[in-house]
């Protein structure tokens, strides 16, 4: 059966209490990226004792660590500057860290310099919460970076020769490589190429070095941006044994200009989605992901806001209970 999640920063908050209350037992984490890099190798956040450290609070909290969803610097290795070989050092530190220490799955991504991006994050939604949203055409005279025009090309031969190298130490650790799209997938912006932002192009992933540990993260607020046919995206990776984590959310809108969502209102089937993950036997975990701030809350993280995840959470424990219960 599908495991529900929850993104839990590594530091305890009433967040984690009220997760737990809801009845959510694995948690998605982070590195405690806080203490910089300036700092002893033996004391970055993903060496082995800082990552312990995160593990066992977790676990002291009632959770199981299933997905690590933070990233050393990666920017250098992304866009093939100088620099790059300490920042995968760093990544083969990680993932033999997390193997040692048991935790299964890394979330990571190929978005140079540029993380998930929205041009508002006060857009009105239902009931008068706050929701995250999406124009290109506010953003699309926006100036270049300082890295100018880049090429995919750079993009594509930098994530082969990064999957040819951290692939064997993954296979070797036992962690899979979970890719998480583009978001929003739409490229260029800003000058620099976002890659992971089709169907066709994860499926190049995959076969570019095939291997148990190369797969994705299916994040449902970018994957149907992709596509009509979400349940069938979904069908199509869970039938290779593909998808090792996913994020569950959504939009109304297309990849140039969307809201997001409450996670019953928006242009996705959510139960057909659940039902394909059944189909296929996912027993990964699912987080909610991505959800408007409600009234008593605040909006100092768009998209992460308490009330909402709790909203979240019910919603999608509904759906687990109604499909695997068919």
């Amino acid at each position: 059966m599908i495991k529900i999640a929850e993104m839990l920063p590594p530091h305890p908050s009433p967040l984690w209490t009220i997760v737990k209350q809801a009845g959510v037992n694995h948690a998605v984490g982070g590195m405690a990226l806080r203490l910089g890099l300036d700092v002893p190798r033996e004391q970055l956040p993903w060496s082995y004792m800082s990552l312990m450290r995160v593990k066992t609070m977790y676990e002291d909290y009632g959770f199981s660590l299933d997905v690590l969803e933070s990233r050393p610097p990666m920017n250098k290795i992304k866009l093939n500057l100088p620099g790059q070989e300490q920042e995968l050092e760093y990544v083969i530190d990680l993932i033999q860290n997390m193997g040692r220490l048991g935790i299964p799955c890394w979330c990571y991504e190929w978005m140079p310099i540029m993380n998930w991006m929205r041009t508002s994050t006060t857009t009105p939604a239902r009931g008068g919460a706050l929701a995250t949203s999406f124009d290109f055409e506010l953003i699309k005279n926006a100036p270049l970076t300082e890295y100018g025009e880049v090429e995919p090309d750079v993009l594509w031969e930098s994530l082969e020769r990064f999957l040819k190298v951290v692939v064997p130490v993954a296979e070797e650790a036992g962690v899979q490589l979970a890719m998480h799209p583009d978001d929003p997938p739409l490229s260029p912006i800003r000058g620099l190429p976002r890659i992971m932002s089709s169907i066709e192009n994860y499926q190049r992933l995959l076969d570019l070095v095939p291997s148990p540990v190369n797969g994705i993260a299916l994040c449902q607020g970018n994957f149907t941006l992709m596509t009509d046919d979400l349940p069938a995206a979904i069908r199509h990776f869970g039938e290779q044994k593909k998808i090792f984590f996913v994020h569950f959310r959504d939009v109304r809108g297309d990849k140039y200009k969307f809201v997001e969502t409450f996670h019953d209102e928006g242009k996705t089937d959510m139960l057909a989605c659940m039902r394909a993950y059944r189909d296929v036997g996912y027993e990964g975990v699912c987080r909610p992901d991505h959800v408007p701030t409600m009234e008593g809350d605040d909006n100092t993280r768009p998209g992460y806001s308490n009330i909402g995840r709790l909203f979240a959470i019910g919603y999608l424990r509904g759906l687990q209970e109604a499909v695997y219960g068919e």
